[in-house]
């Protein structure tokens, strides 16, 4: 079992940043791939941005170079650096836990809403 807290969504004019962070209930968290998640036209929800438990990392199209995931394993922690934020990049941001196809864990989610 894992539960997930997201936190640092806000509102932010366009060009600015944010960082959002999602806090893991047990150690665990240091086995599975994280990654972030936000719904996408027609779908339910995209790839944002990923990290594996050994540190690889992948990015939607939409935000690399923009977009950077980081992990702490020793605090159960991972974190969503967002910079050169567009108004299409509003949505809810849902943090997700993953490992070896079988166990599945979503947060809450966390609004960012970019405008001006």
């Amino acid at each position: 079992q894992v539960q997930l807290v997201e936190s640092g969504g806000g509102l932010v004019q366009p060009g600015g940043s944010l960082r959002l962070s999602c806090a893991a209930s047990r150690s665990i968290f240091s086995s599975f791939t994280m990654g972030w998640y936000r719904p996408a036209p027609g779908k339910q929800r995209e790839l944002v941005a990923s990290i594996t438990s050994g540190g690889t990392t992948n990015y939607a199209d939409s935000v690399k170079g923009r977009f950077t995931i980081s992990r702490d394993n020793a605090k159960n922690t991972v974190s969503l650096q967002m910079n050169s934020l567009k108004p299409e990049d509003t949505a809810v941001y849902y943090c997700n836990a993953q490992l070896n196809r079988t166990w599945n864990y979503w947060g809450q989610g966390t609004q960012v809403t970019v405008s001006s």
